[in-house]
């Protein structure tokens, strides 16, 4: 059985809860981006590129049988760290559920308060395009 997108969501909360501070929730982060499995070269270009962000950041979507497929990729291994974490959630929902879930494994973990203010627009940036590209899958199936 598929965990949901509230489960994947608690898990990651269990996960951060037994770090024990903020440098060990960053050494996290880190191992996360360095893990992140590698996406196809050809995204990074101006084309795929999310504006609002301090790093680099690229993404594309695909769709099918109502299921989102992301590719998200950046220059920044913290960035790639927020990404993983992102992408567990959402990457392979549905895109209704993608635009209908709240990300509330953020403020659970704190990450959005230990985020400079320019990492915390760029983390905001690729949430929105996460659930556009989900809007306009949903759009298109109907």
């Amino acid at each position: 059985m598929t965990e949901t997108i509230t489960q994947i969501q608690d898990d990651i909360i269990k996960e951060f809860s037994d770090l024990q501070d903020w440098f060990d929730k960053y050494e996290y982060l880190i191992k996360l981006g360095k893990s992140l499995e590698s996406t196809d070269e050809s995204i990074r270009m101006e084309d795929y590129s999310i504006g609002g962000c301090q790093s680099q950041v690229w993404m594309k979507a695909e769709q099918k049988n109502n299921i989102v497929h992301y590719q998200i990729d950046s220059d920044s291994i913290i960035v790639k760290g927020m990404i993983s974490l992102l992408l567990r959630v959402l990457n392979d929902q549905r895109p209704a559920d993608i635009m209908s879930t709240n990300l509330y494994f953020i403020e659970k973990i704190g990450l959005r308060s230990h985020l400079s203010p320019t990492r915390s627009n760029g983390l905001v940036s690729i949430i929105n395009q996460i659930k556009e590209y989900a809007k306009d899958f949903e759009i298109y199936i109907r």
